[in-house]
């Protein structure tokens, strides 16, 4: 397993493909569905194995077709296990009581479910493309209470433009030989350009405290 995970984490589908075969689409699967549906892994790879699997089907290893739908279907079922998760499991412990007082403050539960009311389809879609934020932010709609069927609506849709831009990329540049040769160098490329989002917030947020 920890074999796995160190081969997962460096993309290494040869590698894969060796050892496992046709059961690489279930993997990527899993992978898939935990790094969107369960909250406590946020850190598994995203954004780049979904280009390199794209890469490697228009290398003839997987249908593209087929794979496009397993992993669309993996992530809308990851974050709606992530929003219920955060509707009947986050936001109890967040109203348990100690000494009287809520764990967290009424206040902010209510702040939290005003923000998606107004921004929360936008949330749920842009937040696919952001690495780690896309892992909380199910779990949050879920502690806000967001209404189910506009986030089930709109996660669809996030689902759809994530799984089938990044996977196509991948399935089309695949063709050229500077893609190709270089996957390390491409893989970790969009790694940085992923990260750019939480960066610019960043380092937006220390302007405006300053």
């Amino acid at each position: 397993m920890i074999e796995l995970f160190k081969h997962l984490f460096h993309l290494d589908f040869d590698w894969l493909f060796l050892n496992y075969g046709t059961m690489v689409y279930v993997i990527l699967f899993l992978v898939i569905f935990v790094e969107t549906g369960l909250v406590i892994m946020p850190f598994l790879p995203g954004d780049s194995l979904l280009f390199t699997a794209g890469l490697f089907a228009n290398l003839g290893y997987m249908n593209i077709a087929f794979l496009v739908f397993l992993l669309f279907i993996a992530a809308v079922l990851g974050d709606n296990c992530n929003y219920f998760i955060g509707k009947n499991i986050g936001l109890n412990v967040f109203r348990l009581k100690v000494r009287g007082k809520n764990i967290v403050k009424q206040e902010y539960l209510d702040k939290t479910h005003s923000f998606y009311e107004i921004h929360g389809p936008k949330m749920v879609i842009l937040a696919r493309f952001v690495p780690i934020v896309r892992t909380f932010a199910p779990f949050v709609a879920g502690i806000a209470e967001m209404q189910y069927r506009t986030f089930l609506l709109f996660d669809l849709l996030g689902g759809a433009l994530w799984i089938g831009s990044l996977t196509f990329a991948g399935y089309f540049l695949g063709q050229f030989d500077l893609i190709r040769l270089n996957i390390e160098k491409v893989t970790i490329g969009i790694i940085v350009v992923s990260l750019l989002p939480i960066l610019l917030e960043f380092w937006k947020a220390r302007s405006e405290k300053k």
